[in-house]
């Protein structure tokens, strides 16, 4: 079985894509610094093994990926809010480690690295879906830093032969989003506060549109463009292919605890795009990708994972 490193595997997506490389038998490896990602989310009793540090060091870096056969980039500070804020940290997080972690699989000889893109890059186009031959117009700095992420990847294909793929992921929900951050995903702050009886805060009127994709339908894809033949240097769009509102977020949510919910509304936040949504032909086509989770199947679990937590004694 072929041994893979999984940048930022404590993370939200990223410990679900070594929980299900784990569960294939697959020799895994980790890297993260902890910035965001958490010790809780690493699978207990798991075999794989763990390396603490900042890609952005480029020791780190060739230490992290020697050895490995496949690299899933996932580290990041994945944040518009946060880069609006404060964009030289991540900066640093999401093109600094990213070069740094290109340059050391390179010389390492790497099979393949995927790469985790992002559909801010796409800005606020009206054209909808969003596809990914359309000319990005980037809002935020974070957005910014995940196209140069991406443009850097296709440069490594070209010009030093490395075997790179970028998959854009839109709005990801699941188990261990942390809830606790004013940076967290809208879907993981919305259950927080409903459970906890509070007003959940709306940044706009509430009819902006994502396309949720739950997290194992994003784990799929990234699993299949590892090995999928013929996809060097590409980017694809790994979603639901959907659109939903947050108004509708907060129906469905209504509906799946029996509670009412009325919002607090804000104005909109610097960087935030107006409607998003994924063309999914091209990864249909190229790697066999099909979401399997509908929305509202992937709220409920994700309201359980809540509901479970919030009741779960404290590790120690």
């Amino acid at each position: 079985m072929s041994r893979f490193l999984v940048t930022g595997g404590a993370g939200f997506i990223g410990s679900h894509i070594v929980e299900a490389l784990l569960a294939r038998g697959a020799d895994v490896r980790i890297v993260d610094n902890f910035v965001t990602g958490k010790q809780a989310n690493l699978p207990a009793g798991g075999r794989f093994d763990l390396l603490v540090g900042d890609l952005a060091e480029e020791g780190v870096a060739r230490r992290a990926v020697a050895g490995c056969e496949y690299v899933l980039h996932l580290a990041a500070i994945p944040s518009v809010p946060r880069s609006v804020a404060d964009p030289l940290p991540s900066h640093r997080a999401n093109v600094d480690a990213t070069l740094h972690l290109l340059l050391a699989a390179r010389d390492a000889g790497v099979s393949r690295v995927v790469y985790a893109g992002s559909s801010s890059v796409y800005g606020d186009s009206a054209t909808l879906p969003k596809r990914e031959d359309q000319h990005p117009g980037p809002l935020s700095p974070y957005a910014l830093q995940k196209l140069v992420g991406e443009e850097y990847c296709s440069l490594f294909t070209r010009l030093y032969g490395l075997d790179t793929v970028t998959t854009r992921f839109f709005n990801v929900f699941g188990p261990r989003q942390d809830p606790g951050s004013p940076y967290s995903g809208v879907i993981s702050l919305f259950i927080d506060a409903v459970l906890e009886g509070r007003r959940p805060t709306i940044y706009g009127d509430g009819q902006q549109t994502r396309d949720f994709t739950y997290v194992e339908d994003v784990v799929a894809g990234v699993l299949r463009c590892c090995e999928a033949p013929g996809i060097a240097g590409q980017v694809l769009n790994i979603a639901g292919g959907g659109r939903v509102s947050l108004l509708e977020v907060l129906d469905t949510l209504t509906d799946l605890t029996d509670r009412p919910i009325d919002p607090i509304f804000m104005p909109p936040r610097d960087g935030d795009i107006r409607d998003s949504q994924a063309d999914i032909t091209k990864a249909r086509e190229r790697v066999g990708f099909q979401p399997s989770v509908p929305f509202r199947e992937g709220l409920r679990r994700t309201l359980e994972w809540h509901r479970q937590s919030a009741v779960a004694p404290p590790s120690h």
